[in-house]
């Protein structure tokens, strides 16, 4: 097991889609952990490491909010592009114009997470360089200075995330839901098994006293 850190994650809006959900994009109660993986690896992300999340406390109350706007309903073929770059000829497009579509986000509103995660080594590098050690102070360093790779943002690109480091010695505000025993927030995506042709992987989130203990969920996960 590698060293562990603690993330503070918050912003205005944040939208963590229900995949049951098609054509209107509804959110979670809470942050996935497949989600707080994605915004730790914006900050930073080896080949030669593997991020796990261990806990996610909600520090505010779930609240949403709705908006409608217009998205883009088709995505850009991989295979168009590469004929098209392999055998010349006109570059295929998409017309934002003719795809257009209107839909319904419900999203949720001043959210604020204290995230416990860590990583394990993959094995891919080389044991002599690539130690726990190294990896844990540059993560450290990263977040200290408030470098990233790629913007963090909370499930949608427009939606950005503030993401710090808490100090050992730093307190954090309690939980609103720090005197509620347990609140099933039903089944949620825990992630994405890429091992096995990218399977989602779910598990039954329960908030007690505002934390959910991932780490547990771990090991019931269902495909």
């Amino acid at each position: 097991m590698g060293f562990g850190i603690t993330l503070r994650i918050k912003g205005p809006r944040a939208c963590f889609s229900r995949p049951e959900f098609h054509t209107e994009r509804v959110s979670y109660d809470v942050i996935t952990p497949s989600a707080a993986r994605g915004i730790i690896e914006a900050v930073y992300f080896k080949p030669q490491i593997k991020w796990l999340i261990d806990s996610i406390e909600v520090l505010n109350p779930i609240e949403f909010d709705s908006i409608r706007r217009n998205e883009v309903g088709v995505k850009g073929s991989l295979s168009e592009f590469r004929s098209a770059r392999d055998k010349g000829g006109a570059q295929p497009h998409i017309s934002a114009s003719d795809a257009r579509q209107q839909r319904n986000t419900l999203y949720l509103v001043n959210v604020d997470y204290v995230v416990k995660a860590h990583f394990e080594l993959t094995g891919r590098g080389d044991p002599a360089t690539d130690t726990v050690e190294k990896h844990y102070n540059i993560a450290l360093r990263r977040l200290r200075k408030g470098q990233c790779f790629s913007q963090p943002y909370l499930g949608c690109r427009e939606f950005p995330a503030d993401v710090s480091l808490v100090e050992a010695s730093e307190a954090t505000p309690r939980s609103y839901y720090a005197g509620v025993d347990d609140r099933d927030l039903g089944f949620m995506l825990y992630d994405i098994d890429y091992d096995r042709g990218m399977d989602p992987l779910f598990f039954r989130a329960h908030m007690v006293h505002g934390v959910i203990d991932v780490a547990a969920a771990r090991e019931r996960v269902i495909a």
